[in-house]
């Protein structure tokens, strides 16, 4: 009876601090100037780090659910964590090679409320072409955690 209360103890411990706290994503700058996530799925509350594997990369949000509120652009080569506390998407890029396509996209609660803002965001032909098809692989993964 004692080890069953054991075991059921650590099983908790281990479901309510993910409940609690969220879960963590990595997210490292590739040496082919992108992201080694581009479309990440997460929670409310789910914690995003950027790690920087390649020198001459950061992370500058652009736009997400409510634009007063976006983290401020980190630093160059530099480690960088956000938690996600809204719901909606959130569309970020490496300040020196935005206008190249390196962007990222996060989709926070399964939430696309905000899509049409997102798509209005100003980027090089380049760079808008690479965030359509950003936006087609959140939603077509979007369906499969539904």
């Amino acid at each position: 009876m004692y080890l069953l209360y054991n075991i059921l103890s650590v099983i908790s411990l281990f479901v309510f601090s993910n409940a609690v706290y969220g879960k963590t994503i990595q997210i490292a700058f590739t040496e082919y100037d992108s992201y080694s996530i581009e479309v990440a799925h997460v929670d409310v509350g789910d914690t995003i780090e950027w790690l920087p594997k390649n020198e001459g990369h950061n992370v500058e949000f652009l736009g997400g659910p409510n634009f007063n509120t976006l983290p401020e652009k980190s630093k160059l080569n530099a480690f960088y964590t956000v938690t996600f506390d809204l719901p909606g998407l959130y569309l970020y890029q490496c300040t020196p090679h935005g206008h190249m396509g390196m962007l990222g996209l996060v989709v926070v609660g399964n939430d696309f409320h905000n899509l049409k803002d997102i798509e209005e965001i100003e980027l090089s032909r380049l760079a808008k072409s690479v965030l359509q098809r950003l936006i087609r692989i959140a939603q077509s993964n979007s369906l499969s955690i539904e």
